[in-house]
């Protein structure tokens, strides 16, 4: 854990079991919500053909609901701060910086 608390500039392990558990609860979340988008738009896994493109489809669509819905659990379990940076340092990798114009 310290590795971790340091690499992430955090002060105690609560703050990285809390990070961890964010990230698990989230990515569960973001799978949860994509399925009844998926299957408003009249996409499932038995009738789209063929089966990687549904499953193509769906990734990018849990994609920016993981992206979306990140910093808004991390809120829940007083993380806000780390997600927010963490969202603005994905957006940059991204080349998407500009088009949000966010700031450090």
């Amino acid at each position: 854990m310290k590795k971790l608390k340091q690499r992430w500039g955090l002060t105690s392990n609560w703050q990285v079991v809390a990070i961890i558990i964010v990230f698990s609860l989230n990515g569960s979340f973001a799978t949860w919500v994509a399925k009844p988008v998926t299957e408003f738009f009249g996409l499932s896994a038995e009738t789209t053909e063929p089966y990687i493109l549904y499953l193509m489809l769906r990734i990018l669509l849990i994609f920016p609901i993981y992206q979306i819905t990140l910093p808004l659990v991390g809120w829940l379990f007083g993380q806000f701060k780390f997600f927010w940076a963490f969202e603005k340092k994905m957006i940059y990798r991204l080349g998407l910086g500009k088009l949000f114009n966010l700031k450090d």
